[in-house]
């Protein structure tokens, strides 16, 4: 990956000279906020109605500083995703709910024109080709040409549904899963799954566990009744000594309500205030579990969580993006003491003693923090893992789909404006929660897995849906297909095809990264 950075950043002599210059003059308190540039627009100030928040002044010369990357953002805001922060800006517009309701039909209605359109046109091309007199056997001169591929042709892996994850989320409503009463975890497990999973317990049974041993089996995937053990393990939150494990889990639990005691009560001063309030506002807006962030006992869970973390890494502080990353780790810990599918189902907490919510908070922090400290860079100050990511893509999509490369060139598509979101937040914001925990096994189970083979990953990504890239033929077009790509219904089979594929691109130019430093 050294290479890889090199080759990053002289990728970058396309960009416009001083495109990531910032005021260096402007550093950040410890514990303040930077906005995520790109994926998210940074929201408007709401005030966030909270018992005991003191009163605070605007101070409107803050938003007089603007650098470059903010100008280059403005200049394209119809390229950034309008999932979140945007939608906040649009309510507070005056539109009566008919013309809302009326545009989205139009939408909707023009769409559906569309695929039924494109499919008669696929129907007749069959009918058509069924009728047509098969080619002579013994003249394969005189044989006609196969048909190119028709605009209304779909690859088999993907979905026919929908203009796209985002707009089918959004498309009349949201609606959560009915209740559901917690169904706690038994004993009773599938039959498939009982060798790996003995294969599993044996291991950790070991008096000093074999990291690498534990990575191969977790490669392909780990079953959900030992995903927890072996996701501490192998994020370094639990040692490898079986004796130790224990010992190790009540000292950093009762650490972390340590933190939470020293630390806490200062979410409401000066310094820390901004903080808190961005946090408040980011966790009812995470898209993954929406029903489950509407629970109070959850969002304070993760409020604690994000805020303590932030006051603990001052070098970043809290950033737009984060808080998804609590997610994965929050479900799976949680999985370890209720039957219920989260994603799916919607249940009370409540019902979960005190002292297991308090269990799966600490647990939940620690993980995260370990991931946090392999990909710190990517929310520093300027951003550089992101930056840096970003390039290595770019540049490897130019090395293995030059067609879609040019095609993106050719629109003058960036691919800051799309990928920036599949750094920062890991694909979560792209997959189902599914995929990202089956897609994290394998991260933990890679060295250095959620910073280096996470770019093999977005790369076998965006080729996956390179013919459907080629298919839009505009700016706006290819943009709302990769900021909203069809994904709602995969699941371990398309998670593994999608691994294999960033794992042949991992040995071809990680283990042998000269190929890339080849002139195209």
């Amino acid at each position: 990956m050294n290479n890889m950075a090199s080759l990053s950043s002289s990728s970058s002599r396309d960009a416009k000279p001083g495109f990531w210059k910032k005021n260096s003059n402007n550093v950040p308190l410890p514990g303040s906020i930077k906005p995520v540039y790109g994926a998210q627009h940074p929201p408007p100030y709401t005030d966030v109605t909270t018992p005991g928040w003191p009163h605070k002044k605007d101070d409107k010369s803050k938003n007089n500083k603007r650098d470059a990357f903010q100008e280059f953002e403005n200049k394209t805001s119809d390229a950034w995703d309008d999932g979140d922060d945007d939608l906040m800006e649009m309510a507070n517009l005056r539109l009566s709910l008919k013309d809302v309701h009326s545009s989205a039909r139009v939408v909707l209605d023009n769409h559906s024109k569309r695929t039924q359109a494109a499919n008669r046109q696929q129907q007749q091309a069959s009918a058509a080709a069924s009728k047509a007199p098969a080619p002579s056997k013994d003249n394969g001169a005189n044989s006609p040409s196969p048909p190119s591929m028709s605009p209304s042709h779909v690859p088999p892996h993907h979905h026919p549904t929908g203009p796209g994850l985002g707009v089918r989320q959004g498309g009349g409503g949201y609606q959560p899963p009915k209740m559901t009463s917690i169904r706690y975890v038994t004993d009773k497990l599938p039959d498939r799954e009982t060798s790996k999973i003995d294969k599993f317990k044996a291991l950790f049974k070991e008096p000093s566990l074999d990291l690498g041993d534990l990575r191969k089996l977790c490669w392909s995937g780990i079953p959900k009744a030992v995903r927890p053990t072996a996701w501490k393990i192998l994020s370094g939150y639990l040692p490898t000594a079986a004796d130790r494990r224990q010992e190790i889990l009540e000292r950093k639990r009762k650490e972390y309500f340590g933190y939470i005691d020293q630390y806490y009560e200062t979410r409401y001063q000066e310094l820390h205030e901004e903080t808190f309030r961005q946090i408040l506002k980011d966790i009812p807006r995470m898209t993954s579990l929406a029903h489950l962030f509407q629970e109070k006992a959850v969002q304070e869970i993760f409020e604690r969580i994000l805020y303590i973390w932030a006051i603990r890494h001052p070098a970043s502080g809290y950033v737009q993006g984060i808080n998804d990353l609590v997610t994965p780790f929050f479900v799976v810990f949680l999985s370890e003491y209720i039957e219920n599918d989260i994603e799916v189902e919607n249940c009370d907490l409540t019902e979960l003693s005190q002292a297991t919510r308090d269990v799966i908070e600490a647990d939940s922090f620690w993980c995260m923090s370990k991931l946090l400290d392999g990909i710190q860079d990517n929310y520093t100050f300027a951003q550089p893992g992101i930056q840096m990511k970003v390039n290595a893509l770019r540049e490897l999509i130019k090395r293995i789909d030059a067609p879609m490369f040019n095609h993106l060139e050719q629109q003058g598509v960036e691919f800051l404006q799309f990928s920036f979101r599949w750094m920062n937040n890991l694909l979560m914001r792209e997959i189902p929660l599914r995929c990202t925990i089956r897609l994290w096994d394998t991260y933990q189970a890679e060295v250095n897995g959620f910073a280096d083979f996470h770019l093999y990953v977005c790369a076998a990504f965006l080729k996956r849906f390179s013919e459907d890239t080629l298919r839009e033929h505009d700016f706006q077009g290819i943009l709302m297909l990769l900021q909203n790509l069809p994904t709602l219904h995969w699941r371990d089979k398309e998670m593994s095809e999608l691994l294999a594929e960033a794992y042949k691109l991992k040995y071809m130019f990680a283990d042998a990264p000269r190929h890339l430093l080849l002139k195209s």
